[in-house]
């Protein structure tokens, strides 16, 4: 969660600097939901994170560096300078390049699941994570139909940060809880406060147990308030007060901090001791990634299609390209 943090506020200094082409979204207030997620899968398993998943990422194996160099241009990131922010991912290792159609990675994911199942490979949770306002879209209702159907081993986490950009919950769906949603399509639902660290590892925990178990898909919805704009060019001056004054406004890194100082597990002097370390271990990762090199336009060989034989003007013995 610190690391996430820090390396987010960081992200956003560089875009603020001018140091940053296109976006910058951060996680500020989901860190416990989304490091939760991270934390509970393991290796083999997939993961399509959601935009202000940068904890998950952490969580699931990510480097510092690695996000460093995708917002950067380096041509030794993941996406090899070609595309930006938070469009990066590692699919053979099973972690997704996220894309902003949201819940369009619903049914990526249901097919990866399916193909591992074809291929005969078992004890494989495929979670994938979006906003409230994902939940409207028919990619979320047929991704899910689809895997009660198959009865898949997804979790879908629902992040109900109570804005889908500027437009608040009310106007977004009319049911009394997202979670309810699991009984129509015959799946286990789980409800949770996403500002509570210890909440949230329990129940995502439990969730990707289930799914892992055999019981079919798990959907998980967290209530938490986005404590930043939608991105760094978004003030967020939509945000109602009384929403920032309740229990959903808490930020979630400070109440897992006072919780670790309650059970008396930590010193104050080692939380700063953690942050300092997060601190430098940040300015290493954006530094080293600031003096690697970015793309060549003159010596690119990159292509859109998997099949470049399909490509017009390539022939058909041309190497498939490299995957990212």
């Amino acid at each position: 969660m610190l690391l996430g943090r820090i390396l987010d506020e960081k992200f956003a200094s560089l875009y603020r600097a001018g140091k940053i082409h296109g976006g910058v979204f951060i996680g500020r207030g989901q860190e416990a939901l989304s490091v939760a997620v991270g934390q509970s899968l393991r290796k083999g398993d997939i993961f399509a994170p959601l935009i202000r998943d940068q904890a998950g990422r952490l969580a699931f194996g990510e480097s510092a560096v690695d996000a460093a160099r995708t917002y950067l241009g380096s041509v030794l990131g993941p996406m090899r300078g070609r595309d930006g922010n938070v469009h990066r991912g590692r699919p053979k290792e099973g972690y997704l390049p996220m894309i902003s159609h949201l819940g369009a990675m619903i049914p990526v994911v249901n097919g990866m699941l399916l193909a591992r199942r074809f291929k005969g490979v078992t004890g494989v949770v495929g979670a994938t994570c979006l906003g409230e306002g994902g939940t409207s879209t028919g990619a979320f209702h047929e991704g899910l139909n689809q895997a009660a159907v198959e009865k898949l081993p997804l979790v879908l986490i629902v992040a109900n940060n109570q804005y889908a950009y500027s437009t608040p919950s009310a106007r977004q769906f009319a049911c009394r809880s997202l979670v309810d949603r699991a009984a129509g399509y015959g799946v286990e639902g789980h409800s949770l406060d996403g500002t509570d660290l210890t909440a949230c590892l329990e129940t995502v925990g439990e969730a990707v147990a289930n799914a892992r178990a055999g019981r079919g898909p798990q959907l998980v919805v967290a209530r938490l308030l986005r404590l930043c704009g939608h991105g760094e060019h978004d003030d967020a001056g939509y945000v109602d007060l009384k929403l920032k004054q309740s229990t959903m406004g808490r930020d979630c890194l400070k109440v897992a901090e006072e919780y670790l100082l309650q059970q008396n597990w930590v010193e104050r002097e080692t939380l700063v001791v953690w942050r300092n370390e997060a601190t430098q271990k940040v300015e290493e990762a954006v530094a080293k990634a600031q003096r690697e090199p970015t793309p060549d336009p003159y010596k690119e060989n990159w292509c859109a299609l998997a099949s470049r034989h399909l490509v017009e003007g390539h022939g058909a013995d041309t190497p498939e390209p490299e995957d990212t």
